[in-house]
C-alpha cells in the first residue's frame, strides 16, 4: 500500500512503514474525534511495551530483585517517558482529536501522546507481529535503556524510610492523621509521622492522605539520617 504522504516524516522516524495504514491511522485518532479510535490499540500496546521493557530489564539486571525491576520498569513506562518518546516522533501533529481537545491544547497534553505511543506499538504488533514490534520499543527506548536511574532514587519516601528503619532494626514508623480541612473535592489532609524509640515526629500536609504521608516521611529520613550520623 502507498504511504500517506503526511504520515511519511512519521513513518521515517519509526524507522517502520505500515502495510495497513489504517492501523496507524487508528492509532492516532483519540476517542474525542471518533467511535473508532486507539483505546484498543493502546490497551494492547500497553502490555507489549510492560511485557518487552520487563524482560529487557531482567536480561540486564541479574543482581535486581522483583521490586526493584518493577519500580525501574514503572519509571520507564509511565505517562512522563512515553510522552518524551511522542515529543521525539514529533507525534502531536499527526494525533486526530475533536474540536473540544484541541482547543484545550490535547496535542501538548501529555496522557493523549503517552496513549498514542502506546496505540502505534499495539498497530505494529497487529501488523507486523511480536518481533517487529519488540524490536521497535527497544529502539525507541535504546537512550532510555542505557540510562537506568539509581533504583534508590525511585523508591518514595514511605519505602525508602522503612528500610533504612529496618536496616538499623528500629520499629516501622506509624501515620496518624491529625487534621483533615476543605471541602470534600478540596480537602487537605495533615499527616503526623512518628518513630518509637527515635523520639522522632514529622509532620505534613498534602492534598491527599498518601501524598501527606508520602511528605511527612521524607522528612523522617531526614531527621533520622540526622541522629544516625550524630
Amino acid at each position: 500500500m502507498a504511504q500517506n504522504n503526511a504520515l511519511m516524516p512519521l513513518s521515517h522516524l519509526l524507522e517502520y512503514t505500515f502495510e495497513n495504514e489504517a492501523l496507524l491511522a487508528e492509532a492516532l485518532t483519540h476517542r474525542s474525534a471518533a467511535s473508532v479510535n486507539n483505546e484498543r490499540l493502546e490497551f494492547l500496546g500497553d502490555g507489549i511495551l510492560n511485557f518487552v521493557i520487563a524482560a529487557s530489564l531482567f536480561e540486564q539486571y541479574a543482581d535486581l530483585n522483583e521490586g526493584d525491576l518493577s519500580r525501574l520498569r514503572a519509571s520507564l513506562v509511565n505517562k512522563d517517558s512515553l510522552a518524551d518518546i511522542a515529543k521525539m516522533l514529533e507525534l502531536g501533529q499527526y494525533i486526530k482529536l475533536g474540536s473540544g481537545e484541541l482547543k484545550s491544547g490535547g496535542r501538548r497534553r501529555d496522557s493523549i501522546l503517552a496513549d498514542a505511543v502506546e496505540a502505534i506499538f499495539g498497530a505494529v504488533y497487529i501488523d507486523s507481529g511480536f518481533d517487529t514490534c519488540r524490536n521497535l520499543i527497544l529502539r525507541l527506548y535504546a537512550e532510555k535503556l542505557q540510562n537506568i536511574p539509581d533504583v534508590q532514587t525511585l523508591k518514595d519516601p514511605k519505602t525508602s524510610l522503612q528500610e533504612l528503619l529496618q536496616s538499623r532494626r528500629y520499629p516501622i514508623p506509624a501515620y496518624t492523621v491529625l487534621e483533615i480541612t476543605g471541602k470534600a473535592h478540596n480537602q487537605v489532609f495533615k499527616v503526623e509521622c512518628s518513630i518509637e524509640g527515635l523520639d522522632c515526629v514529622t509532620t505534613a500536609q498534602g492534598r491527599s492522605r498518601r501524598k501527606a504521608e508520602q511528605a511527612a516521611a521524607k522528612l523522617a529520613i531526614e531527621e533520622v539520617s540526622k541522629k544516625i550520623a550524630s
